[in-house]
């Protein structure tokens, strides 16, 4: 296990009816005017803005609103943002939304607290050392960025998907209420059900050895969204399902299931120029394509198969081969490819409506300026490309 440090600031308020203490809350960190951020129409249809607006007004606490956020949350939507905030004396951040609408307030409190375009310290590969102060109502279980230090955005100017991890960008309080996510549709659930598992399995196969405790935790989280995701999926109002993929999504990425571990993603990097060229293809869809394709390959070049085995044999049910565990671990993918589609999601790149003749443009964003992803081998152009070969 190597040296770690595990740090989750982040106030977690979870359960039913809890809207209404979202205002005092917010006062309770200092909040005089907050920033109202969302997405589309989704928030006004279903009640839960008008709920947070009306626990902001009884605590006395201003506001402006800004939606508008779209999935692969847009650098120019963000610049937007930060400019609105300033000229309204914005002191507090407010998320009600998805992965998408939370990454976009990181983005806007990273450029308000630093006074710059957060874009300069992708440029810079630095991170920020300070953010204004977010908060997240949560609609959609999936991203983990409610209690995560990551922070992912989309420049679409030059269509480059690249993201800011900093202690500094963890929200300081969610609220968590399952029943906010009953209206999803089976195909967003399943996109973040895939979301949920991978940022757990990117911590799960990092070729750092044996950590018994924190893999046990990983495995265990992975059998219950395993397991929860098909109730929801069944019964779209399933309430303990609904609950166990919310705390799932915020378990999976705020690194309890890396503990000990060296984090590395090279799945989520190689995704986030696939929906970053082609922003119509869910980051989640993207993954259930890619992680199998990826960990096919890690096979065919002989790297960890006996910790691919591992999962296949405590997560997916598949009978330990031990004179021969590629065959567990081969049985492994498999299996959870088989899982992806009952769920209804795609597991090849035809299924996301990319031919070979897309591949070099998307691949070419993922090696620029000489870029090569860590994983059990240094991964450039050709491995990648192999990677995408797997996937069809």
């Amino acid at each position: 296990m190597h040296n770690f440090t595990f740090c989750t600031p982040t106030k977690v308020i979870f359960g039913r009816d809890i809207e209404g203490s979202i205002g005092e809350t917010l006062r309770g960190y200092g909040a005089t005017k907050a920033l109202l951020h969302y997405g589309g129409g989704s928030v006004k249809r279903s009640g839960l803005l008008d709920k947070v607006k009306a626990s902001l007004e009884a605590a006395g606490l201003a506001y402006v609103e800004m939606g508008g956020v779209e999935p692969n949350p847009k650098l120019s939507l963000i610049r937007k943002g930060i400019e609105l905030c300033r000229a309204e004396g914005v002191d507090f951040l407010l998320a009600v939304g998805g992965g998408s609408v939370i990454d976009s307030a990181k983005a806007i409190g990273v450029g308000l607290a630093n006074g710059c375009d957060p874009w300069d310290f992708i440029e810079s590969k630095t991170a920020p050392s300070k953010c204004m102060a977010v908060g997240v109502v949560l609609t959609l279980a999936a991203a983990g960025s409610e209690m995560s230090n990551s922070d992912v955005m989309t420049n679409d100017e030059n269509q480059l998907k690249r993201g800011i991890t900093s202690e500094a960008v963890r929200p300081v309080v969610a609220f968590l209420n399952p029943e906010n996510t009953f209206t999803v549709s089976k195909f967003q659930t399943g996109c973040g059900i895939v979301d949920t598992m991978m940022h757990t399995l990117e911590r799960y196969f990092t070729g750092d050895g044996d950590c018994d405790l924190t893999e046990r935790l990983a495995e265990g989280l992975l059998i219950a969204v395993r397991d929860a995701g098909r109730a929801a999926i069944a019964d779209p109002a399933d309430y303990e399902a609904r609950a166990t993929l919310m705390w799932a999504s915020s378990l999976s990425h705020n690194d309890i299931t890396g503990c000990g571990k060296n984090r590395k993603f090279p799945v989520h990097k190689i995704e986030h120029d696939l929906s970053g060229v082609h922003d119509n293809i869910a980051h989640g869809a993207g993954l259930s394509v890619l992680f199998p394709a990826w960990a096919d390959y890690m096979l065919e070049l002989g790297h960890d198969v006996m910790k691919f085995a591992q999962l296949a044999n405590r997560v997916w049910g598949v009978e330990m081969n031990f004179d021969h565990p590629e065959v567990t671990a081969r049985g492994g993918i498999r299996a959870m490819r088989a899982y992806f589609r009952e769920i209804g999601m795609p597991v090849t790149l035809q299924e996301l409506g990319l031919t070979p003749d897309d591949y070099e443009e998307i691949v070419s964003k993922t090696v620029l300026g000489g870029t090569v992803l860590k994983s059990y081998i240094p991964l450039g152009r050709e491995e990648i490309l192999a990677i995408y070969r797997h996937a069809e």
